[in-house]
């Protein structure tokens, strides 16, 4: 099977602050990070695109206890995209001793310069968020 974005090419888009995923031109889903299939209706239809990267924190976890090679605390993050999907990502400009039930609902942007967000040892990336408004 020959993905239409294969993980390196999703990572290499991070690295360079872009989002990328896939729209299917059978239902319009969009998925986010890249899949096979569609999300929705598990179609081969699918297009890389850019996603815009921005979206609202549906939930969150404050990591005290982090993998080896990552330095604790951080805000993990679940972002429902503007575009459907939900992403995993870190939330970057928040102290983390300082996030509380009130970041749920808060509307975020993809941050401009992500650099290796890893959540675990290697270099593999991950979204990084900024708050759009406090």
């Amino acid at each position: 099977m020959e993905y239409p974005l294969t993980f390196e090419q999703y990572q290499q888009g991070l690295s360079e602050g872009k989002l990328l995923g896939l729209h299917c031109q059978s239902c319009g889903a969009y998925t986010v990070p890249p899949q096979g299939v569609c999300r929705n209706c598990q179609g081969q239809n699918l297009f890389p695109v850019e996603v815009k990267g921005e979206g609202t924190i549906r939930t969150f976890t404050v990591i005290r206890v982090a993998p080896e090679g990552k330095q604790p605390p951080y805000v993990l993050t679940l972002v429902e995209l503007e575009q459907g999907s939900w992403v995993m990502g870190l939330l970057t400009d928040r102290d983390p001793e300082k996030a509380d039930m009130g970041l749920i609902g808060k509307r975020v942007r993809l941050a401009p310069h992500p650099g290796n967000g890893s959540l675990s040892p290697g270099e593999i990336q991950v979204p990084k968020f900024n708050l759009i408004a406090d």
